[in-house]
């Protein structure tokens, strides 16, 4: 299995190849690399489909996890790319996968040909919603995933009544303590860039489920327009709309990559 070892961790990745540009995409906090499949399915034979598995998730996660950054996220996509020898792609994230890949078109610039970006934010946290992410983390680490936890973590994520969620229920019930308490740390401590946005000059596309109960559509709004981003609006999608609701995510992402230049 491919792992590229770089910046002190290991990490997993997978690599359709082939001679077309360079697309990669960053999965979500709890999430890994298979979320992308509905898209790499789409795009692979046009497109170089790279998929990873980011610090403390999937099959990156190890017996430790120092503390990091998104920062240093950006760090580890910029050098798995350099790895793979690719000089520039299109980054596409989903949530925390947006908040490394927008650090990214921030600190490594000319890796960057443009950014999709999909139910993310520029903001921190919502206050609101942050000690209920708290009492849910700390509960998993203490007593594990009971189903009520993971079905409220699945409504957050998924939505209600997507078929493919106890297979995501059975993969987070194998997520180590510190991992998950490393992870969730780096969420709630990250920055505020929305300021820094107007620096990214390259084309973006922001999608956004209009039934997002993690980031509000009005967040993704306020990102597109620092960004001068093209805005999509998935109607009855959740959080994870490329995974739930992929057939109109593609279309969009599809269009978009078309028009490139």
């Amino acid at each position: 299995m491919p792992y590229a070892r770089v910046n002190g961790q290991n990490l997993f990745y997978t690599d359709t190849g082939g001679d077309g540009p360079a697309i990669v995409f960053s999965h979500g906090l709890l999430m890994d690399h298979e979320m992308f499949a509905p898209q790499i399915e789409a795009l692979r034979g046009r497109w170089r489909c790279i998929s990873w598995d980011e610090r403390g998730h999937g099959r990156s996660a190890g017996d430790t996890l120092a503390p990091f950054s998104y920062y240093d996220s950006a760090d580890d996509l910029a050098a798995l790319l350099g790895s793979l020898g690719i000089e520039r792609a299109v980054l596409a994230g989903m949530s925390q996968g947006g908040y490394l890949s927008l650090r990214c078109a921030l600190t490594h610039p000319s890796l960057v040909r443009a950014l999709v970006l999909i139910d993310t934010q520029a903001q921190t946290e919502d206050p609101a919603k942050t000690p209920m992410y708290k009492q849910l983390i700390e509960a998993w680490m203490q007593h594990g995933l009971a189903q009520p936890i993971a079905d409220m973590i699945a409504q957050i994520i998924l939505g209600a009544g997507w078929p493919g969620t106890a297979a995501w229920q059975d993969k987070w019930r194998q997520w180590q303590p510190h991992n998950l308490l490393g992870v969730f740390q780096t969420l709630v401590e990250r920055d505020d860039i929305s300021d820094k946005l107007a620096a990214i000059r390259v084309p973006a596309l922001v999608v956004h489920g209009e039934a997002d109960a993690a980031i509000s559509l009005e967040r993704a709004r306020d990102m597109a327009t620092r960004l001068h981003a093209e805005l999509c609006t998935v109607p009855g999608a959740g959080h994870a709309a490329n995974l739930t609701h992929p057939q109109p995510v593609n279309a969009a992402i599809e269009d978009f990559l078309a028009r490139l230049p």
